[in-house]
């Protein structure tokens, strides 16, 4: 997702080589990480956990090691350094499936994070899952916007924290996505107000404190950052999440310029940055404010945390006094693959992927005789499978939030609505796309979002027909869309005959990808893109 935005930087951009230096500026360096997703150990190009051999032949990326290593290397350069993370620290490994936030709160601590916004997937497995976290953590777990009745939770997430470093005072607040109510599991009794709206209250009480330094982590996506930008005065850096983008000036095919530079409601510069995902990048923003707090020049580039960086001896030791519970799932052996199957993210939010096209028909085939079609959330699908053996740890890492198979009748024209909820945000890459089984479609981007679905055809008895608005249909998909998430709110709504308990989805695909091994994943033109 890229957005037009050249002729805005270049305006902006002249700040930096024109402003002059007083006695009075402060320079300030934000490192900053955002959708760790629990990549504890270090990962391949394609973001999955890295083998001792690729280890050794200096192939692997991130880890929480390396960037310890990062870290501490840049802080022990000196000068004013804060380090932020913007969410999205849960959810994407075995170590999470195992050790829930619990290894994650140690590794901060050591890593000695300065703050962290809560994002979506901090509430993956309910609320009290991420007090426990916040219990065990020494850094401030920041949401500016999130109200809650759960006991103890609204006292454990502050709105925003202040360091002196360097003698200034620096106002950091946490923002995160009002999604997460569907696309999560936050529950009843949390609430996710207006993300502008939630801004300037806090950075108003951190203005009246005499702060006029202030950074926000927006777990919301660029799309929001770049919204509420102009609605909110007094915001000088937002560190964004959400979307896992790299911000880069050298990195051919980035999705934006880092940092992105755009005027605030006051007129002043705004500096928005992202770091993609999976401790890939460290974001390393300067930034030299004046005496009223304004920033006046800045400069920087995410690093890339490739084998140059030598592995933390002390976050080694943590990682590995886990590693056998982990070890134990991760290398049971379910089946092969003949071929490369692509999970990325940028593929199964946009098109028919070919991780989701078997997600989609082993819960098809598991559901059994009788269901029709089978509907599988793009934003489910976390990982790429490579050739060759598969364990079940691929599988838990491709699949790792322990969904059920949850079966229901619906008619043809909420399906039909349904699809057109699921390809109504295709730009932004969010997770509702749909990856489908039994039943085919063709999609128009360029068509009104409520009208780009046409075309879409049933498998019968082995043979596609047009679907019929008034008839009903038997449908498999995951208890989490079932019950409303990701925004289907009609499997929620409409459905009849619901049963939400099936098997779980992870072992569901496991046991298909062993019955049909060797497999050659693949697409099947379910998903005709005009």
């Amino acid at each position: 997702m890229k957005r037009k935005i050249a002729g805005l930087l270049s305006a902006c951009t002249m700040l930096t080589f024109g402003a002059g230096s007083a006695l009075a500026d402060y320079d300030l360096r934000i490192l900053h990480t955002n959708d760790v997703h629990d990549r504890v150990e270090s990962v391949t190009k394609y973001n999955n956990s890295c083998s001792a051999e690729d280890e050794t032949e200096g192939k692997c990326f991130g880890g929480y090691a390396r960037l310890a290593t990062a870290i501490r290397d840049n802080r022990a350069m000196g000068g004013n350094v804060i380090v932020v993370d913007a969410g999205d620290q849960f959810q994407g490994s075995l170590y999470y499936s195992t050790y829930k936030g619990e290894l994650l709160a140690e590794l901060m601590n050591l890593v000695d994070y300065d703050a962290m916004a809560v994002g979506n997937h901090e509430f993956d497995d309910g609320p009290e899952v991420l007090a426990d976290f916040i219990k065990a953590s020494t850094t401030p777990i920041l949401s500016a916007n999130i109200e809650t009745s759960v006991a103890g939770l609204n006292e454990l997430i502050k709105p925003e924290t202040i360091m002196t470093v360097g003698g200034e005072r620096i106002g950091i607040i946490g923002l995160t996505t009002p999604e997460t109510a569907e696309i999560s599991s936050s529950g009843p009794n949390v609430v996710f107000n207006d993300l502008a709206s939630s801004l300037q209250t806090s950075v108003d009480r951190l203005r009246a404190q005499g702060i006029n330094k202030i950074v926000a982590l927006n777990h919301s996506g660029s799309y929001a950052d770049f919204d509420i930008v102009g609605k909110v005065s007094g915001v000088d850096v937002i560190v964004g999440g959400h979307d896992h983008l790299l911000f880069s000036n050298t990195v051919e095919n980035a999705s934006h310029p880092y940092p992105v530079v755009m005027n605030g409601g006051d007129g002043d510069p705004v500096l928005i940055v992202q770091a993609y995902a999976y401790t890939r990048y460290l974001g390393d923003l300067a930034v030299t404010f004046d005496d009223n707090g304004k920033a006046i020049a800045w400069s920087g580039e995410p690093i890339s945390l490739d084998a140059s960086f030598t592995p933390a001896e002390d976050i080694t030791a943590v990682i590995d006094t886990k590693r056998a519970a982990v070890d134990a799932v991760r290398t049971i052996e379910v089946g092969s693959f003949t071929t490369a199957a692509d999970g990325s993210r940028e593929t199964c939010r946009a098109m028919e992927c070919a991780i989701g096209s078997l997600v989609a028909d082993a819960m098809l085939w598991k559901a059994g005789e009788g269901h029709q079609i089978a509907i599988q959330n793009g934003g489910g699908i976390r990982a790429s499978i490579d050739e060759g053996t598969v364990t079940m740890g691929e599988v838990l890492t491709v699949l790792p939030f322990q969904n059920a198979l949850a079966t229901f009748k619906l008619s043809g024209a909420d399906i039909v609505a349904s699809l057109e909820h699921g390809v109504s945000l295709v730009s932004e890459g969010k997770g509702q796309f749909p990856q489908v089984s039994g039943l085919k479609f063709d999609l128009d981007l360029n068509a009104p979002v409520g009208s780009r679905i046409s075309n879409v055809m049933v498998n019968e008895g082995g043979t596609f027909a047009p679907i019929e608005l008034a008839k009903t249909y038997s449908v498999v998909s995951n208890d989490f869309m079932r019950n409303g998430g990701d925004g289907y709110a009609l499997f929620r709504d409409n459905a009849t005959d619901v049963y939400d308990f099936g098997p779980n989805l992870e072992q569901a695909v496991a046991e298909y990808i062993g019955m049909n091994s060797p497999m050659t994943p693949a697409t099947h033109d379910r998903i005709m893109i005009k």
